[in-house]
């Protein structure tokens, strides 16, 4: 069974930007959250380009040492990046790693701290 429409769908779906990053630092994949939350950097059409070009040096070097720290210990999978105060929002790096746990790149993750105001199986007219 192909699972990648699935997982594909998860992240399609997901209302936070997702940006996946190759270990280049190639932008693999945005869904549509990111892709509007970066239109002024290019949106979309940054799949396919560096990471790296859309910060300053001092935040890429900052991302470089993450990486390193994802690839030292197969345990590190999780880092807080930034605090967004006026998005009310934490922001973290998170490994990707294959089935035998190798690092394969990672992506950025924002979780939003705003209490939910869809009602409770509230469907849409």
């Amino acid at each position: 069974m192909d699972l990648f429409p699935y997982f594909k769908s998860v992240l399609d779906q997901d209302r936070a930007p997702v940006v996946l990053c190759g270990l280049d630092h190639t932008i693999l994949y945005m869904n549509s959250a990111a892709g509007a939350r970066y239109a002024k950097s290019g949106g979309m059409a940054l799949v396919g380009t560096s990471l790296l070009n859309c910060h300053p040096p001092k935040a890429n070097e900052t991302i470089e040492r993450v990486v390193e720290w994802f690839q030292a210990d197969r345990t590190h999978d999780l880092i807080y990046t930034s605090r967004n105060d006026k998005e009310n929002k934490d922001v973290y790096m998170v490994a990707l790693r294959d089935g035998d746990g190798n690092l394969i790149g990672y992506y950025e993750k924002h979780e939003y701290r705003d209490r939910e105001t869809m009602g409770l199986y509230e469907f849409a007219p």
